[in-house]
């Protein structure tokens, strides 16, 4: 649908132009636009070798196992249905992790084994189990301490300070995990009320 948006959008710029005598516009912007997207996605490159090489210290300093034994309490709670010793656990809790360092990028290969192993544990394949509805929610408006891509493109972009945006995000995305926590607590009680 969204590709069906754009597809409409860039149609309807084109015929736009054409109409106003000014279709070179076109061009030129296109032109433009993709020599910035070029550029940009050179700097964050250099920026995410580095933020992933640093998580990769701190996986071999055992920074990141630290984590895991810190967060595993809460994958207790939040997903009491899973095995303690299931793999889903441990995906979960480097996607988590990855998330609140702010690497994105390196959390999504981590979801995307977290559900499968979620997968296994379903005995409905068909249907989102409770746990990947809340692995969703957490994944989704988890809480980030160091947004790298952020402050990447920021620096990217020349921002005078680019580190400023860390102190709002912590904000912003601590609401939203406590959100996704509270949404994810009501509908499964709304759920469970409705199966029982």
């Amino acid at each position: 649908m969204v590709n069906i948006i754009w597809l409409l959008m860039l149609l309807a710029g084109i015929i736009v132009a054409g109409f106003n005598g000014h279709i070179e516009v076109v061009t030129k912007a296109s032109l433009e636009a993709a020599q910035t997207a070029v550029n940009l996605a050179l700097e964050l490159i250099g920026l995410m070798a580095m933020w992933l090489g640093l998580l990769k210290i701190a996986e071999e300093a055992g920074l990141v196992a630290l984590l895991a034994r810190l967060l595993r309490p809460f994958t207790r709670y939040f997903f009491p249905e899973i095995p303690q010793d299931h793999p889903a656990i441990g995906s979960i809790i480097m996607n988590l992790s990855a998330n609140i360092l702010g690497l994105g990028n390196a959390a999504t290969p981590f979801g995307l084994k977290a559900m499968q192993e979620l997968q296994t544990l379903n005995p409905r394949p068909g249907e989102a189990t409770p746990a990947m509805c809340t692995f969703l929610g957490l994944n989704t408006g988890c809480l980030t301490l160091i947004p790298a891509t952020i402050i990447g493109i920021r620096a990217a972009a020349s921002s005078t300070d680019p580190t400023i945006i860390v102190g709002p995000t912590i904000l912003a995305t601590g609401f939203s995990m406590v959100m996704a926590v509270v949404g994810d607590r009501l509908l499964r009680r709304f759920y469970n009320g409705r199966r029982g």
